[in-house]
């Protein structure tokens, strides 16, 4: 990381942000079509189009999805972040919560990757990751509201307006 931290996310940084979030929602909520094609090709039966369709757009948006967080992960080591504001229990666990969101969003599309190449276990490690990422969305937006509503700390308008020169 940088000598000195950014007072704010850059303009790169918080359009990564919202992109990946904006991907990841799309696989959470249509990504049961994955399931339903690997189902049909297993039993040899057709699959319909639209499960075809969407299968596809999962496979792919998951290797944008890991593509994308590599570039956000490398620009957050090369450029570096804004240091939490506040301290003390909150801090650590929204520490944990983003680091277990970058380990997710690199092992959800390489466990789908090696479940559609390889087969089990990697698919059945895949979908463990659903509910998993569901419970951090909702912590982390819950996080993200607690500190605009009720802290009033500016945390959330990090990720929303790029840094000031």
């Amino acid at each position: 990381m940088s000598a000195s931290r950014p007072i704010d996310y850059s303009s790169a940084q918080i359009a990564l942000h919202w992109l990946i979030a904006a991907l990841v929602l799309f696989q959470l909520i249509f990504g049961e079509s994955m399931k339903e094609v690997i189902d049909a090709a297993e039993e040899g039966k057709a699959m319909s189009a639209t499960d075809a369709a969407l299968g596809n757009a999962h496979y792919w948006v998951g290797i944008a999805v890991l593509a994308l967080v590599a570039l956000r992960l490398a620009l957050r080591i090369a450029r570096g972040a804004p240091a939490p504001i506040g301290e003390g229990i909150l801090t650590r666990v929204a520490a944990g919560t983003h680091h277990l969101f970058y380990v997710l969003l690199v092992l959800a599309p390489v466990t789908g990757l090696l479940g559609f190449y390889v087969g089990e276990p990697w698919g059945d490690l895949h979908e463990i990751f659903k509910p998993i990422f569901i419970i951090l969305i909702v912590l982390h937006a819950a996080g993200a509201l607690f500190h605009a509503f009720w802290l009033h700390d500016g945390t959330l308008r990090r990720m929303l307006v790029p840094q000031r020169s």
